[in-house]
């Protein structure tokens, strides 16, 4: 079986990488055929097109940014829905349930199969085959991508039909983006009474107010409320305050409050806004530290 990957960023490479020291056949493309080329030295071949990769290939992951790049991957010259080869086609982008559902009827109706399955956990967790997967389609669909799913997740699950993963990844994804700006106003509040930084951070990271993701990245936040940051992650600003977008449209589809999500997503426009885009989504705890302090 060869398993192909559409869309090599960070994620892409990373879940491509994975595979490939599991002893996988894969084959990749990528928009910027360059980006793909470490992964050709490991041993990937190279599609010239969406389309090619999915004759190439048994089972396709996609893994792109929005669904800007959804379209054209899919429906662009030489995309997907262009093969003539019936290949599974795995969806693990970030995406709107809706959004999914619509994927899934084109790629039906294109004479293939679907399945979502976004994916909680960055570059590290992909590498490790340690991801959280959460799956939405067909049973059959579900049944042929799990053995690979497998290999790239400790944990995945089929949470129900298309959309019901899109749905999933957004929770998931909530209360990440909105603690660290909560650790962004709880540092401010510390600071402000003349305790230093480092020994906050090292509270903070040592108390009941930090998650588990939070004591390996305090170096980093700490770097970035002294200087303009240089702190470049896997799951970037830009991304989160992409994602806190889609919740607050899920939500407002399905008349769900979300308050949070909603100052969060300014918070991280703003952010985004002021140069902050590509550092790390964690970074924005140092944001608002010097938003406040410059107040």
């Amino acid at each position: 079986m060869t398993i192909g990957i559409c869309g090599t960023g960070r994620m892409g490479a990373a879940m491509a990488e994975r595979l490939i020291d599991e002893g996988q056949s894969v084959a990749v493309w990528n928009r910027n055929a360059a980006r793909a080329a470490p992964l050709v030295e490991k041993g990937a071949a190279l599609a010239v097109s969406p389309a090619a990769l999915m004759g190439q290939c048994d089972i396709v992951i996609v893994m792109v940014f929005d669904e800007a790049a959804q379209k054209d991957v899919y429906q662009g010259i030489d995309g997907l829905l262009t093969a003539s080869k019936a290949t599974l086609i795995v969806d693990m982008s970030t995406m709107l349930p809706d959004t999914a559902r619509a994927l899934a009827a084109l790629v039906r109706n294109a004479g293939f199969e679907f399945l979502e399955c976004p994916v909680g956990g960055t570059v590290a967790p992909a590498k490790a085959g340690k991801l959280l997967g959460m799956a939405g389609g067909e049973d059959e669909a579900f049944g042929r991508a799990k053995p690979v799913l497998e290999l790239l997740c400790r944990r995945v699950e089929h949470v129900g039909p298309v959309g019901s993963g899109a749905a999933m990844k957004l929770a998931v994804n909530l209360p990440l983006a909105t603690y660290w700006e909560s650790l962004g106003e709880a540092m401010s509040l510390a600071l402000a009474g003349g305790v230093d930084a480092e020994l906050a951070g090292s509270m903070m990271a040592d108390s009941s107010g930090a998650i588990g993701v939070a004591g390996p990245r305090i170096p980093m936040i700490l770097a970035a409320i002294g200087a303009q940051p240089d702190a470049p992650g896997s799951f970037d600003i830009a991304g989160m305050a992409k994602d806190l977008k889609l919740m607050q449209a899920w939500a407002a589809q399905n008349n769900c409050a979300v308050p949070l999500a909603e100052a969060a997503g300014q918070a991280y426009r703003s952010a985004a806004d002021q140069g902050w885009a590509d550092n790390d989504a964690a970074v924005m705890a140092a944001w608002r530290c010097r938003q406040n302090r410059e107040a």
